[in-house]
């Protein structure tokens, strides 16, 4: 009975997200290739808040976390911006080629089309996982001045840490002999370009230069990246409020609706 009554209220939100909403799907260049996007804006607002929404490693736009998201945004007058990084969903490029790097490039396209969009107050970014390393980063190189606040859900910059030691997602491999690409054990190809530079990349130092407000959900029994990240994430900020989840997963499966109603209350609280 529970669960049908989350299938329920998941469509109804979908509905009422997107009932008074117009989408537009398009492309743009990114770094590696033409980037998959959809905009969604309210129907009934001549001007609206925008937020564009990023995923996370080896997911999409499609992401039912993210979909979910965008529709009780869009419910509160709130406009969305979804896009599949490169090597992603129907974005062009190769998985392989993919790295921290040139998915923040793509995110700088990404905002410099929002910028230019009609009728659009102010932009904030919501990023999930690896999507809210890439957030977290490019709104320290904008600024509170271009970005009203962000949202970071799991956020995982692990994937520094884990890659410095050789180790990614269970894979081994030679820091020191970097091969040209790993296989996970989805079968998925992980290239030597992301193995040798997110070792590097400085997600805290830019990250830290964002001064505006900033709200970080993680859950303690996230088994995928401990919670200890969405701590580490909140300290370097001057305005971040965690909030800390119990039982759920590291894509809050468990209720995504109830997740959803929280950041979507703080966004609204934000910019509206």
């Amino acid at each position: 009975m529970k669960k049908l009554s989350l299938i329920i209220l998941s469509a109804f939100l979908l509905f009422s997200g997107c009932a008074g909403v117009s989408k537009k799907e398009f492309t743009l260049q990114g770094d590696h290739g033409k980037l998959s996007a959809v905009l969604q804006t309210p129907k009934s607002q001549k001007s609206y808040p925008l937020v564009i929404i990023m995923h996370g490693f080896n997911a999409s736009k499609e992401m039912y976390l993210l979909t979910n998201l965008s529709a009780q945004l869009n419910r509160q007058g709130i406009a969305t911006l979804l896009f599949d990084f490169n090597g992603h969903g129907e974005s062009e490029g190769a998985f392989v080629d993919m790295t921290i790097p040139n998915e923040l490039e793509d995110a700088r396209k990404v905002y410099q089309y929002a910028a230019k969009l009609p009728n659009i107050k102010t932009i904030s970014l919501t990023g999930h996982s690896m999507g809210a390393v890439v957030g977290a980063m490019l709104a320290g190189e904008l600024g509170k001045d271009k970005i009203k606040t962000i949202v970071l859900m799991s956020p995982a910059p692990e994937l520094k840490e884990d890659t410095a030691k050789g180790d990614l997602f269970g894979v081994k491999y030679d820091t020191k002999n970097v091969p040209e690409y790993i296989t996970l054990s989805n079968g998925l190809k992980v290239g030597r370009a992301f193995l040798k530079t997110t070792p590097n990349v400085p997600i805290y130092e830019i990250a830290q230069k964002y001064k505006g407000p900033v709200l970080i959900v993680h859950s303690r029994d996230d088994q995928l990246v401990p919670y200890k990240y969405g701590m580490e994430f909140s300290k370097i900020y001057q305005d971040a409020i965690l909030k800390t989840l119990q039982g759920f997963d590291h894509n809050f499966t468990q209720d995504t609706p109830s997740v959803n109603k929280q950041i979507t209350d703080y966004l609204a609280g934000q910019l509206l």
